[in-house]
């Protein structure tokens, strides 16, 4: 749909702040239904009105300047409050509204999120959600995402981070596994046992067994057989009696429960895995974020704490 000629600052801001996010003209009028001419005629508008250029364009990528950083950060407060405000006199002012795009973990968004999604639309039904399920780390401006749940140690992004709590992980093994090579009781036993190995999905670096002993961590590589990059396969392994392996507790519940796959050394667990949820700024968070951050952490600490 084209736009009228003469948009609204908000217009421009919406438009601006999205082609600094998608870091591209092209994707940015794709994301907002509209012709790509209309993108680069409201950016030169913006750039008339505050007088600076905003935006380097290259035939390959386009990156805000110094000022485009900082009309950016400044863009994305108003936009919040414009939309704070407009929500003060809808009808629907109690129900928030709108789409959210969020990225959770693989197993845990098709384990835990998923089913419970339906008791969210059901309490928000102004809301869609977007929801990624993927074991990669999504880069939240440039996919233009809202939240993303990670779990484990971060990296400084510049990012901010909501602790979540911390995910318990387990050594587990198949009874058929552990009748053929005996069941370890000490660290001090697992030179002679295998483990599945798992190989990071970005790094490709296979993880070292770990525990904690004497309030210290401790490390070991063990000996494998296989090397696996999921989750999925991670469980199936061990599931077919290849290896020890170390996996959330949540992971194998229902497999322990059944007798297929059995805690070994609950003495020597690894260190919890710290759970957090990421947002591209500090401050004026929509409501319909607001909420979907507080309904996922109460339902994270409810099924994996």
């Amino acid at each position: 749909m084209e736009l009228p000629p003469r948009l609204d600052r908000i217009d421009l801001f919406r438009i601006f702040s999205r082609v600094v996010e998608c870091a591209s003209f092209t994707r940015a009028a794709d994301t907002l239904g509209i012709p790509r001419s209309s993108v680069s005629a409201a950016v030169q508008d913006l750039e008339g009105r505050v007088g600076a250029r905003l935006l380097h364009r290259t035939t390959r990528r386009v990156s805000p300047t110094q000022d485009g950083t900082a009309f950016y950060e400044r863009c994305q407060r108003v936009i919040a409050e414009v939309e704070d405000t407009e929500n003060l006199f809808r009808q629907t002012a109690a129900q928030p509204s709108g789409r959210l795009k969020v990225d959770v973990p693989g197993r845990i968004g098709r384990l835990i999120i998923a089913p419970a999604l339906p008791e969210f639309l059901d309490r928000y039904p102004q809301i869609d959600v977007d929801l990624g399920v993927t074991d990669r780390a999504v880069d939240l401006v440039e996919d233009s995402v809202d939240c993303v749940l990670r779990v484990g140690a971060l990296n400084d992004s510049g990012l901010i981070a909501r602790p979540i709590g911390k995910l318990a992980l387990i050594n587990v093994a198949s009874p058929a596994y552990l009748k053929r090579h005996g069941v370890p009781e000490s660290p001090n036993d697992l030179g002679a046992h295998f483990a599945v190995n798992y190989a990071s999905p970005s790094s490709g670096r296979v993880e070292d067994w770990e525990w904690i002993e004497d309030g210290k961590l401790r490390t070991m590589p063990l000996r494998g057989r296989v090397t696996v990059n999921s989750a999925e396969a991670y469980i199936a392994c061990c599931l077919a009696g290849l290896g020890l392996i170390q996996i959330p507790a949540y992971d194998v519940r229902h497999h322990l429960e059944v007798g297929e796959l059995v805690e070994a050394m609950s003495s020597y667990r690894a260190e919890p895995m710290p759970m957090t949820l990421l947002y591209p700024h500090r401050q004026h968070l929509s409501r319909r974020l607001q909420v979907f951050a507080d309904w996922l952490e109460a339902l994270l600490k409810r099924k994996l704490l």
